[in-house]
């Protein structure tokens, strides 16, 4: 409780009792008081009945959810148990999988070199990875022995096609059927999470990799931020765990946030969850892939998939999409400029979105550098403003960025594939319908 609000509680109480002493007394009608966030508290705990409600059908294991509003955490809470047995609950300094939310650091360390001059967004990178200049894109494909051809690339793959997905850099096991047979027969098929060679061999192996259509022609999410990562170490000179520590998560005091775990924080590592033919929710350690979630307690291998590798806390990210909110500074440490974050929030898929070959075919839902995008035109299609900046990770984890409304909210979960989306979409309704 804060100070102000006790305060104003003892008013009230003392309040009461003039009234008590004189019944005559009759006060004025006062304005309602609202809390410096500006946010409903009883409305916004609706949210506990909501996520109870889904963990009490099964249909999540648990969690926890944190959201800030000007600057103040107004919600902070862990739900439900990590076990099936239900003998030990989450906690709010557990540690999930963060996956593509790892996509986020990446993207703000390219825009940190970018704005020290030492890449440029539309630089060509096999300036930085030369294994990139002999790129080509894939043409004909024969089923029968996963055997292809190719042609050359029109254009080179820039800095802006990487953090736009438009490179035509893919994910194999996210695409059945040819794509996922080529990238298997390049043995770059299960690349993302972790891998048993550095950053630097897994890139030049992408690289060998045909691309799946033009540099700049469409989006198609991919392994484009396993490739920034090597980029971000090139350019910098440092390995990208290294360089995300000095200029990311020390400046900011994130301190639960990385690669690769030590042993001291392995039993805050939540299990994750996932379903069974039936549809029950089951421990993936229990499944034949159970043994990969592990990757966050392997030994330290030089190996930083800037994609997808990084685990941590709730609270650690929000303090990180804290800092971009305030247009780079957390804490007094700036960790980027105001007008680099204009660059990264800017629509980057007017002309693709008016072709069709864009991140979405709703209007107003799109794509900037690194991040999923709100422009106006999306106003209609839910609560958040236009200019809020989001995305997930693989793990049903997921953030959003809201500028105008200065909201920011981080929710994490550990279960694949998730079959219940309304989850997310009726916590969001409810956050913004808080909103004073």
């Amino acid at each position: 409780m804060t100070k102000s609000i006790f305060l104003l509680l003892c008013f009230a109480i003392f309040q009461s009792s003039l009234l008590a002493q004189n019944s005559t007394f009759n006060p004025p009608v006062m304005p309602k008081v609202q809390n410096s966030s500006g946010i409903s508290m009883e409305k916004l705990n609706l949210l506990d009945q909501h996520i109870e409600s889904f963990v009490n059908q099964g249909h999540v294991p648990g969690g926890v959810f944190v959201i800030a509003r000007k600057g103040k955490i107004v919600y902070n809470k862990s739900f439900g148990y990590q076990t099936l047995a239900k003998k030990k609950k989450y906690q709010n300094d557990n540690i999930f999988r963060l996956a593509s939310m790892t996509k986020a650091f990446t993207t703000i360390s390219i825009m940190q070199l970018y704005e020290q001059g030492k890449l440029r967004l539309d630089d060509p990178i096999f300036y930085y990875i030369p294994a990139f200049k002999q790129s080509t894109v894939l043409d004909q494909f024969n089923e029968a022995d996963s055997s292809f051809t190719t042609k050359p690339v029109r254009r080179p793959i820039t800095i802006r096609h990487l953090l736009t997905h438009t490179s035509g850099i893919t994910y194999g096991v996210f695409n059945p059927g040819k794509i996922q047979a080529v990238y298997e027969k390049m043995g770059a098929n299960n690349f993302g999470l972790s891998a048993d060679m550095t950053t630097e061999e897994m890139v030049n192996k992408i690289a060998t990799v045909p691309l799946v259509f033009q540099p700049g022609e469409k989006y198609m999410y991919g392994l484009n931020m396993e490739v920034l990562g090597r980029i971000v170490e090139v350019a910098s000179g440092k390995k990208l765990n290294q360089y995300f520590k000095e200029n990311i998560m020390t400046p900011l005091g994130i301190e639960d946030t990385g690669f690769y775990l030590p042993k001291s924080k392995h039993d805050r590592l939540v299990p994750v969850y996932t379903y069974n033919e039936k549809g029950k929710v089951i421990m993936a350690a229990d499944t034949e892939n159970g043994r990969l979630m592990q990757y966050p307690k392997m030994e330290d291998n030089n190996h930083y998939a800037g994609g997808g590798g990084m685990s941590g806390t709730a609270m650690d990210y929000m303090i990180f999409i804290q800092a971009l909110l305030n247009e780079g500074e957390y804490g007094g440490k700036r960790i980027l400029s105001r007008k680099t974050i204009e660059v990264m929030t800017s629509d980057q898929m007017i002309l693709l979105n008016e072709k069709g070959t864009g991140y979405s075919k709703t209007p107003g839902i799109t794509y900037g550098l690194g991040f999923a995008l709100k422009t106006d035109e999306g106003t209609a299609h839910d609560s958040k403003s236009a200019g809020t900046y989001e995305w997930g990770g693989y793990f049903n984890t997921k953030f959003f960025i809201d500028p105008e409304e200065e909201l920011v909210f981080v929710g994490m979960t550990q279960i694949v594939p998730f079959q219940r989306n309304d989850f997310w979409d009726k916590m969001y309704a409810i956050i913004y319908g808080s909103i004073e």
